[in-house]
């Protein structure tokens, strides 16, 4: 789809995204196409296939074109097809659109907004589609839906009354967007401490599912928050990540376990090149591995939790 019918397609829906394919069933099957590359999961209903791991715009915040460039070239000869991205992601538009735009026609480019209403989010689109070089999106995304009152400007008359997929860091709000409106995609952490220790992931999942949404997973590989004044090791995580390769490993397979699309590692190229390097030879968790988990999950205290801590609700 060209530029002028997707902006055609906002003006009449209020946002919308392109899909390269028509929509299907949910498979549930894997496919990889030669030995030692990235098997892909269907995307929900969409009919699309994406690469088990997907290489999130902030690995490249803050690094030199030059590496930007072969970050993306080392992930698409390992098979990744889905990237994605987003404006507050510091200068990673930038970088990602002059990188991938020799792949851009084989690859599944996702991107989101902060913004609320049809305007300023069309106008944010625009900034993107020249800082990414590119004139259309696979999905586009209300990025970081986190109150009540986030979906409710979201889906107000004078708001967005049509997009297809969107993130979220609470539970709550992740219902009630997935109740609100029939998604292609969330993109929620899927975590093992926030699942087993928090109860946080397992309701919007099973949800979503159950809505044909396709399920995209960030902070597989995060471990615990950051106690306050904690110097970060690794700058582009606000958190404490897995950075133990037997323990990253560990977080990844559990999240990969779980009926997701994609997981995208954390924002660190050291991280990420980890993920990219185990995923290729993904392997289920056993019952062991699991019980393994759940007594691990014990002793930390985890990103997220629900009921959500800081959840502010708007009654009424």
């Amino acid at each position: 789809m060209k530029r002028r019918k997707f902006l055609k397609t906002i003006a009449a829906a209020g946002l919308a995204t392109q899909i390269s394919s028509a929509a299907s069933p949910l498979s549930g099957k894997e496919k990889q196409l030669k030995p030692g590359s990235l098997p892909k999961r269907p995307l929900g209903n969409t009919g699309e296939y994406l690469s088990i791991i997907g290489l999130g715009g902030m690995v490249l915040r803050g690094v030199e074109q030059s590496t930007a460039n072969q970050i993306v070239k080392d992930s698409i000869e390992a098979g990744v097809n889905y990237f994605d991205v987003a404006p507050t992601y510091g200068n990673a538009e930038l970088r990602l659109g002059p990188a991938l735009e020799p792949f851009r026609k084989d690859v599944f480019l996702a991107c989101k907004s902060t913004e609320r209403t049809r305007s300023e989010i069309t106008n944010e689109m625009e900034n993107s589609f020249k800082r990414l070089r590119t004139d259309y999106f696979d999905l586009y995304q209300l990025h970081s839906l986190t109150t009540l009152e986030d979906v409710r400007v979201a889906f107000g008359k004078d708001g967005l009354i049509r997009l297809i997929g969107f993130s979220a860091h609470t539970v709550e709000t992740a219902m009630e967007a997935l109740e609100n409106f029939d998604f292609d995609t969330i993109l929620f952490p899927v975590n093992f401490a926030m699942w087993y220790k928090g109860n946080f992931g397992p309701q919007v999942v099973e949800y979503a599912r159950s809505k044909g949404a396709g399920v995209l997973a960030i902070k597989s590989m995060a471990r615990a928050l950051l106690p306050r004044g904690t110097k970060r090791l690794f700058p582009n995580c606000w958190y404490e990540p897995l950075s133990d390769p037997e323990e990253a490993l560990l977080g990844l397979r559990f999240t990969l376990s779980q009926p997701v699309t994609a997981a995208v590692p954390p924002g660190d190229e050291r991280l990420y090149r980890m993920a990219l390097k185990f995923a290729p030879s993904f392997i289920p968790l056993s019952e062991k591995e699991k019980d393994d988990l759940k007594r691990k999950a014990v002793d930390i205290n985890p990103v997220f939790q629900y009921p959500s801590n800081s959840y502010n609700i708007i009654k009424g």
